[in-house]
């Protein structure tokens, strides 16, 4: 008989916080913009990606980027 084996996933508070940043992220963007839709839809695509924008300013006030 085989065995039964339970995965039990430990990640969850870390999605909710990542949800939490990207809505953060969101509003910043479209904040930001005069409200067109192309500018919405920018906003969101950058708000996908903002971890990125956060390297790639923190690389180049530390002068390597």
């Amino acid at each position: 008989m085989a065995e039964r084996v339970t995965y039990v996933e430990r990640a969850a508070p870390w999605g909710f916080f990542f949800l939490l940043a990207y809505i953060g992220a969101a509003i910043y963007f479209i904040s930001i913009t005069d409200g067109g839709f192309w500018d919405v839809i920018l906003g969101l695509l950058q708000a996908c990606v903002w971890p990125v924008y956060l390297i790639y300013y923190g690389l180049l006030a530390l002068g390597v980027a």
